[in-house]
C-alpha cells in the first residue's frame, strides 16, 4: 500500500483511478455475469493501469495483456486487419473466462491472479512441490518469482485503494464511462469514410474501434463498428443517401441496378475463407475455381499486398466447385 502512496507513483495511480471511470462499469457487470469476485477488477489496474491500448514489451495488449496466443485460445480475433486485444469489451469477455478457467484449475482467488501473471505451469508446479494451495505459504518461497509475488499484493491494495480512494489519500476525479453504439458497415471501407458518414471525428472513431489496425473496416463480412451515441442514426441515413444516388444514377443511365461497394449480395453468393500457414491467392482462387484476380478485386488487395494465416477472404464459389466440394462459408 505505502508503495502506491508516495513519490511519483501517487500521481501515476491517480491517473489509473481516474482512467478506471471508462471501464470499471463495463468490467463490474460482466464480472458479475459470470459470478468472479468484484476485486478481480483491479488486475486490469496492475495490468495496463486502465489503458485500453497499452502494450508491454513483450507484446501483450490491452487492458487484460493478452499475448496473442491466449488471446486467440478465449476467442479473441487476432490478425493483420483485427486486434481485438484492444477491444475494451471484446478483451474483458475473454479475461472473465480466463479467470473462470483458472479458477476452476486452482480453486483459489489468489492463485489465479498469481497464474495470470506467471502462468497456469510455474503455479501449477509450484503447488504440486509444496502440497499446498495457499498462496501465502507458496510466496514464502522461492517457488514462485518475486513479481508474482508482488503482482498479487499489488491487486489487494489496488482494490482498497479503487474501492475508497480518499480514504488512502488519492484525489480521483474519474473519467465518464464509455458509451457507444454498434452499427454493421460494410467490409473493406476506411475509417476516415465512415467517420464522415456518421458526423463524427476520424481521431474519436480510430479511438473507439483501436482493434482496427489498418484504420478500415476487414474484407469479408460486414464489420459491428462502434460510434459515439447518436452517430448510428446519422450513418444510416447516410448508406440511405448513397444508396438512393446509386439507383438514380442507374436509373439516368438506363441500365441495372448493380450493388453499391460492400453491400450483401445473398447469403448464398459471397463466403469467407480464412487463411491457413501457406496458402496462397493462387492457391485458394484453384480451390473454389475463380481467377486470383476475382480474390484481388473482391477483396481489394494490391498487386504487391500478402496475405497472413488468420486472413479473412471474400470467394464466390464456382457453379463446379459447389456442386464437387460442397463448400459452405466459416461464421
Amino acid at each position: 500500500m505505502e508503495r502506491f502512496q508516495t513519490g511519483y507513483r501517487r500521481a501515476v495511480v491517480e491517473r489509473w483511478l481516474s482512467r478506471s471511470g471508462r471501464y470499471l462499469e463495463m468490467i463490474r457487470e460482466i464480472f458479475a455475469q459470470r459470478g468472479l469476485p468484484e476485486d478481480l477488477v483491479f488486475t486490469a489496474m496492475i495490468e495496463s493501469g486502465f489503458d485500453s491500448v497499452a502494450v508491454s514489451r513483450a507484446g501483450a495488449k490491452g487492458l487484460w495483456q493478452f499475448m496473442a496466443p491466449t488471446a486467440r485460445r478465449y476467442g479473441l480475433r487476432v490478425d493483420r486487419w483485427v486486434d481485438e486485444r484492444l477491444d475494451p469489451e471484446k478483451s474483458t469477455r475473454a479475461a472473465a473466462s480466463h479467470l473462470k478457467d483458472l479458477f476452476a484449475t486452482f480453486g483459489s482467488w489468489h492463485l489465479v491472479q498469481a497464474a495470470y501473471n506467471a502462468g497456469e505451469m510455474r503455479v501449477a508446479r509450484a503447488v504440486q512441490r509444496l502440497r499446498t494451495s495457499d498462496f501465502w505459504q507458496l510466496s514464502r518461497t522461492p517457488l514462485l518469482a518475486e513479481e508474482t509475488k508482488s503482482f498479487v499484493a499489488a491487486i489487494q491494495a489496488a482494490a482498497l485503494i479503487g474501492r475508497e480512494p480518499d480514504r488512502y489519500g488519492f484525489s480521483v476525479t474519474p473519467e465518464d464511462p464509455l458509451r457507444y453504439e454498434v452499427i454493421h458497415v460494410p467490409p473493406s471501407t476506411p475509417l476516415k469514410r465512415l467517420a464522415g458518414m456518421s458526423g463524427t471525428a476520424g481521431g474519436d472513431l480510430q479511438r473507439l474501434n483501436a482493434e482496427l489496425r489498418l484504420a478500415q473496416t476487414p474484407p469479408g463480412s460486414p464489420y459491428a463498428l462502434k460510434v459515439p451515441v447518436g452517430g448510428a442514426s446519422i450513418m444510416r441515413a447516410a448508406f440511405r443517401r448513397e444508396a438512393a444516388a446509386t439507383l438514380a444514377a442507374a436509373a439516368r443511365r438506363g441500365a441495372p441496378h448493380q450493388p453499391a461497394r460492400g453491400a450483401q449480395t445473398g447469403p448464398s453468393a459471397r463466403n469467407i475463407h480464412v487463411v491457413k500457414a501457406q496458402e496462397t491467392v493462387g492457391g485458394i482462387a484453384k480451390r473454389y475455381g475463380v481467377s486470383p484476380a476475382e480474390i484481388v478485386r473482391w477483396n481489394q488487395l494490391t498487386s504487391a499486398a500478402r496475405i497472413f494465416p488468420g486472413d479473412r477472404l471474400q470467394v464466390t464459389l464456382a457453379a463446379r466447385a459447389e456442386k464437387e466440394e460442397g463448400q459452405g462459408g466459416f461464421r
